[in-house]
Parts: C-alpha cells; sequence; structure tokens
C-alpha cells in the first residue's frame, strides 16, 4: 500500500479505509491478528483483509458488508485523526494547481498540522521531489513523522519540529514552492524568500482572518513579491 502509487493487494500495515455506507467510512491500520468493530459486524483482518485485493466487498460476522478501498490524500483528508484543525480537499486542489507542483518539485511547508496538506503534496511531488515539513508542536511533529513511514511516502519527506517563524525551513535557495498554514505566516515571509531558489518561485498561505491576509501582503510586498491574488473557494453542489 502506498498513499503515491496503488497496490492491488492488502498486506499487513497497509491502511485501508473501510466504507460503511452512507457516507460513513472508517481509516484501519492492517494487522495479523486484529479485529475491527463495525456496526455491520466484526471484520477479522487476517482472514477478511490480508490478501485481498483493495475494492473488496467484505461480508462482516453480522451479515452486513463494507467496501475496503485503497488509501488516497482524499479518503485520508476526511477520515485521520485531527491534531489540528485542516484544509479539505477543495483548497488543496486550488493550493497544488496554484502553486505549480508536479513530479519533481521541491515544497516547504508550514504546518504539519494533521498532515492533510502533507499528503496531497507528497503524492504530486513524487516520486522525484521532497517536501520539507516544520511543525513547532513537538508532539504533533512526532506523530506527523510517524505517519509518514506508516503510510510508506517518508522517503518523500523531511519532518522538522521548530518554529519556522525564529528559525526558517533548514533549507535555502532549494524550494520551488511554499506554503503557510500558520497563526501568523508574515512573521515567516522572509524565511520562504530564503528558502526558495534564487531564481523564483510560488508562495501560498492559507488564513481564515482577512486581517492576516492583509499583514501577509504587506509582508510580500516588502520582502520582494510580486503578482500577489487573494482567492476565496466557494463550491456550489447541485442535486440533479
Amino acid at each position: 500500500m502506498s498513499f503515491v502509487a496503488y497496490e492491488e493487494l492488502i498486506k499487513e500495515g497497509d491502511t485501508a479505509i473501510l466504507s460503511l455506507g452512507h457516507g460513513a467510512m472508517v481509516a484501519v491500520r492492517v494487522q495479523r491478528g486484529a479485529q475491527t468493530q463495525t456496526r455491520h459486524g466484526v471484520l477479522r483482518h487476517s482472514v477478511d483483509l490480508i490478501g485481498r485485493p483493495f475494492g473488496s466487498k467484505v461480508t462482516c460476522g453480522r451479515g452486513g458488508w463494507v467496501y475496503v478501498l485503497h488509501p488516497t490524500p482524499e479518503l485520508w483528508t476526511l477520515n485521520l485523526p485531527h491534531r489540528t484543525q485542516i484544509l479539505y480537499s477543495t483548497d488543496i486542489a486550488l493550493l497544488t494547481m496554484m502553486l505549480e507542483l508536479r513530479p519533481g518539485s521541491v515544497v516547504c511547508e508550514s504546518g504539519t498540522g494533521s498532515g492533510s496538506v502533507s499528503h496531497a503534496i507528497i503524492r504530486t511531488i513524487a516520486p522525484t521531489g521532497h517536501l520539507h515539513t516544520v511543525e513547532f508542536h513537538q508532539q504533533r511533529a512526532e506523530r506527523a513523522r510517524e505517519e509518514f513511514q506508516e503510510h510508506r511516502v517518508g522517503r518523500w519527506v523531511t519532518v522538522l519540529n521548530q518554529d519556522v517563524c525564529r528559525s526558517g525551513f533548514g533549507v535555502s535557495h532549494v524550494a520551488d514552492a511554499v506554503f503557510l498554514d500558520i497563526p501568523s505566516p508574515w512573521e515567516a515571509v522572509g524565511h520562504a524568500w530564503d528558502a526558495l531558489k534564487v531564481e523564483g518561485g510560488r508562495f501560498c498561505s492559507f488564513s481564515p482572518c482577512i486581517e492576516q491576509v492583509q499583514r501577509t501582503c504587506q509582508a510580500l510586498a516588502a520582502c520582494g513579491f510580486s503578482e500577489l491574488s487573494t482567492l476565496e473557494v466557494l463550491p456550489q453542489v447541485y442535486n440533479v
């Protein structure tokens, strides 16, 4: 199992997404001898999961069934354990496009948080790119590092536990893009400039308050960034 490439069969140690019906899903780590209780009954990992193809319809202990889905960054965003508030796929899709990420891109990110954006970035830049992600909270940084290894994407990401506003990203002039999701992004603009390649790059910051956006734009202009724009994504769902 990998979040960046599809694998057909479920193996021990994989993360699988159980679709329980009516939009309900849960992420499980597949372990030999383990069991998962669902509203449809018990699911035995050794018998019901290991060795089966992803996408299988599996009957549970009480006769109900679940679909076992291959993990993707989008499904992980919907099922991850929340250590912080997260961005969802609508905003992630926009920032991935605006940063012009592609296989081989080098990206600097802060904060790591729950890893929602990180997984999407890694999937986009693999197999030849790299993500440098900075998280000031020690326990969150350690758990993110563990999750990246569990999800077999650790080779594409370096996790630093430090304050990006004081200490930066730990790299200089290597990044094609920088993404910030922190309370005071204007304090990290100078470090973002230092992390970007000498020939330039792209910067994106997510902020929930317009006052944060104003201060960040002022700092960006003062630092030498150009072509600044502020976007809000408001999807419209139609029942047809």
